[in-house]
């Protein structure tokens, strides 16, 4: 983007259109609401059982019946990039996971995603999909829910993510009863969705057992990974495990 004229550090820069453009120091300031940051073990995806601190945003605009981390809709406390991206520090590992509640809620969460690949971490987002995941920095693996009817939002599914996606990306769904196999088999198979990237099926916890879904899987010759939450295996529904 280029500018008409330099202002210094940490000022706003004015664009050719006549809007501000925020520098890098405005980016580094602005505020998130933030729940809670801590260092655990990757619980799913394909980085499971790997050491990540986890940036878990407040707030959400869906309700799914099964969600477990309710505690995060309202609250938290403000944090500006460079708080959080120094609290990250601390825990000297590689991988970091920014989740909520809904982080693309927050119109500063992009802004965290891209300073956090600028330090070198190797960053996974995990959204809903109901929001768009196109602006999200190329740099990030974006871990993308699709709602089954179980869930109860299965209408805010956002279907034109599926075309941002690229094989460092995954698809995930949580799957509470059979009809929800039955209908995520079906999508699995008509949006050709494991040519796009990974897909994940995982069983909502205490609703759906691990052991069914997995001879469903193997009957039916699906190509997708069964995910396990590895945390509530190991803690429970624990906070900040």
């Amino acid at each position: 983007m280029t500018a008409t004229a330099v202002e210094a550090p940490g000022r706003a820069r004015m664009r050719d259109d006549g809007a501000h453009e925020r520098t890098s120091t405005d980016v580094r300031r602005a505020g998130l609401r933030i729940t809670e940051i801590f260092h655990s073990l990757q619980g799913e995806t394909s980085r499971v059982g790997l050491p990540t601190v986890f940036v878990r945003l407040t707030g959400c605009p869906l309700r799914c019946g099964y969600c477990d981390t309710a505690y995060a809709f309202h609250g938290g406390r403000t944090m500006a990039i460079d708080e959080i991206v120094d609290e990250v520090a601390r825990y000297q590992t590689h991988y970091v996971t920014v989740t909520g509640g809904e982080p693309l809620a927050q119109r500063g969460c992009l802004d965290l995603l891209s300073m956090l690949c600028d330090r070198g971490w190797s960053v996974s987002l995990e959204t809903s999909g109901a929001l768009d995941v196109a602006p999200v920095d190329a740099r990030v693996s974006r871990i993308v829910d699709i709602k089954t009817p179980g869930s109860d939002e299965v209408a805010r599914n956002r279907w034109e993510n599926l075309d941002h996606l690229g094989m460092h990306d995954e698809i995930k769904f949580v799957l509470c009863s059979e009809a929800d196999y039955l209908w995520a088999r079906q999508i699995l198979v008509e949006r050709a969705l494991a040519s796009r990237c990974p897909v994940l099926f995982s069983p909502s916890y205490e609703q759906l057992p691990a052991a069914t879904l997995a001879e469903w899987i193997l009957r039916d010759r699906l190509p997708v990974r069964l995910q396990l939450q590895l945390h509530k295996q190991l803690w429970g529904e624990a906070r900040g495990r």
